[in-house]
């Protein structure tokens, strides 16, 4: 069972994954035993957020260490095109919305964020002249946030009780959990720490951006090694006139080579004068925009349209913008393909020696992996880790 297939039939039979682990006496005893320790974070983005903030919580010293210069990683949003944010990396939030409860982890804090699920009947999807429902295409309780994001949910609920925990413009090098303390080298300077959360993208791990010492376990850094991280691309197109349908999905073969999707991103916003037509793209097909140049793209996107919806994307065509994941600094990529072994899953997200833990979106128990809710659930689960022994 893959990813996608995994989420949706949780959503059939209600099944849930808890995060949070009751706090036992156990628990406490380690708590107190963590008093004047100190916790660093590497990442500031869904999983280092809320470790930070699960820390914080549970009375734990901590420091967040973020490469760039502002929190959010790819869950960047923007308010250039509409009048509602335009998520450029997360967008959908894929399973039930009690989530959202569980990251803040407080019965005495009300949660306001809107969203909106897709109508089985009437929010249909062509495919080859086939008229396909939001399940067919791959969306069953998958729902859209109303003039917010999963960045706003963040940044309201999340951020201001950990912001002056951050530390910005930090590019972390070497990491040595050698000794008793772990000591982490970044460009301005070197950091320590008793223990050590690593939220960054697998990808960079892949590419040799940080040096351990000594180096990582063989089990894990084969499964570094050999995990599949999709290639990503997004694109959204303001138009003049509404003429799509809600989902324009291609069938892409094999579906392991990646997916290729345009949608509606004005679904179910405030917004009676935006037409914003989203592209998402992973895998082969993200490359393939990938390679054009800017003018290249937005031609042969409304050719595309065109095509399918007789001439009317040229026509009604305002402006656009495109999210290039591969080009970010800390992300180099997407997220790793559905179709991975959940077992190389799995051993990403093991801890080592009691001092490195890792959380995000790839370091998962193997059951979900490549979307926010489960960068904040893993990051939750390497807290309880952390502070229960």
């Amino acid at each position: 069972m893959n990813r996608k297939e995994f989420l949706r039939l949780s959503g059939i039979l209600g099944v849930g994954l808890p995060l949070q682990a009751t706090l036992s006496s156990c628990t406490e005893e380690r708590l107190l035993l963590m008093q004047g320790e100190k916790v660093l974070i590497i990442g500031a983005g869904a999983a280092g957020l809320t470790a930070a903030y699960q820390l914080m919580q549970k009375g734990v010293d901590f420091e967040v260490l973020e490469g760039s210069s502002t929190y959010g990683g790819r869950m960047k949003t923007t308010q250039t095109l509409a009048d509602f944010p335009i998520p450029l990396g997360a967008e959908w939030l894929h399973v039930e919305k009690d989530v959202l409860a569980e990251i803040v982890n407080d019965s005495a804090i009300q949660i306001d964020v809107p969203t909106v699920s897709y109508d089985q009947e009437a929010d249909f999807g062509m495919l080859d002249g086939r008229q396909l429902t939001p399940s067919q295409i791959g969306f069953t309780i998958d729902q859209k946030f109303v003039q917010s994001s999963w960045f706003n949910f963040f940044d309201q609920y999340i951020v201001p009780s950990i912001k002056d925990k951050i530390t910005f413009n930090e590019t972390v090098k070497i990491i040595d959990y050698s000794g008793d303390k772990v000591l982490v080298e970044s460009n301005s300077g070197v950091f320590s720490a008793d223990r050590l959360i690593i939220t960054v993208a697998v990808k960079l791990l892949q590419n040799g951006a940080i040096t351990f010492r000594p180096e990582l376990p063989a089990r894990k850094a084969n499964a570094i090694e050999a995990v599949t991280v999709w290639d990503g691309f997004k694109a959204f197109i303001e138009f003049s006139e509404k003429f799509y349908n809600t989902f324009t999905p291609f069938d892409t073969r094999p579906s392991s080579a990646g997916q290729k999707l345009y949608y509606d991103a004005a679904y179910g916003q405030n917004s009676s004068s935006k037409h914003i037509m989203g592209l998402f793209t992973v895998g082969t097909e993200a490359q393939n925009y990938i390679s054009m140049s800017e003018t290249e793209r937005i031609e042969f996107m409304l050719e595309e349209l065109d095509a399918l919806y007789e001439g009317k994307a040229s026509k009604s065509y305002v402006k656009h913008i495109f999210q290039n994941w591969n080009d970010e600094a800390f992300a180099n990529g997407a997220y790793i393909y559905d179709n991975e072994r959940s077992g190389r899953i799995r051993k990403l997200g093991e801890s080592v020696e009691n001092k490195l833990y890792f959380a995000g979106d790839a370091y998962t128990t193997g059951a979900d992996w490549g979307s926010v809710h489960a960068a904040a659930r893993s990051a939750i689960r390497a807290v309880t880790e952390l502070t229960t022994g």
